[in-house]
């Protein structure tokens, strides 16, 4: 089983501007408390997670109202050759690669400590969602903050997927996963007309 998941702690970096991860405990054992109580701040765009469209698209679903079946079944990790900072469109798929699964992982290797945001981070071309819906992908998972790169205010790639009925999944881990197929278990939060959630996202071993 591999865990795409960073750990969620206050030095987990999120997009500048946005809402860092704090703790607030509201009671304590130690201190002589009944239970040990806790409030979460932080934006929902936190660690690996789950974009709603209403994120980037004024008409799109909240991340609650999204089809369960974008965030588990059968996908593909593959491991594209991207330059930091660029888009990297269909020639950054490795030779012979197919695309036999709905939900498609790409690990472009420009993100590689989430306690660090690094602004060069590489993105998909549009052209790329057209090619991955045209065979039939439904999700999208990068191992970036974002599907776009750092400094885009159009977000062509956003607004690809949503054309194309893409979901997207940004910030997962995927440096250690080999190439290939696994079943995708990363399912957001119930929160309804929420912008993003938090996903704890696994890979699990195809059953035979």
């Amino acid at each position: 089983m591999y865990d795409l998941s960073p750990p969620i702690t206050e030095n987990l970096a999120v997009w500048p501007g946005d809402t860092a991860s704090s703790r607030e405990l509201l009671m304590q054992l130690s201190k002589g408390d009944s239970v040990t109580l806790s409030t979460l701040h932080t934006t929902v765009h936190l660690g690996s997670h789950a974009d709603g469209q209403n994120h980037y698209a004024i008409d799109g679903d909240g991340v609650g109202e999204q089809p369960l079946e974008h965030y588990i079944g059968e996908c593909r990790v593959i491991h594209v050759q991207a330059e930091r900072g660029s888009r990297y469109g269909i020639d950054s798929i490795p030779e012979g690669t197919p695309i036999d699964a709905p939900r498609i992982l790409l690990g472009t290797g420009t993100y590689p400590d989430p306690n660090h945001f690094n602004t060069d981070f590489a993105a998909p071309d549009p052209s790329l969602i057209d090619h991955l819906a045209d065979h039939g992908v439904i999700t999208i998972g990068v191992d970036t903050p974002s599907v776009d790169l750092c400094d885009s205010k159009d977000l062509p790639t956003h607004h690809q997927c949503y054309k194309r009925g893409l979901r997207i999944l940004e910030t997962l881990q995927l440096t250690q996963v080999p190439a290939g197929r696994y079943e995708l278990i990363a399912l957001p939060l119930k929160l309804m007309g929420f912008d993003g959630s938090p996903v704890r996202a696994i890979l699990r071993p195809l059953s035979s």
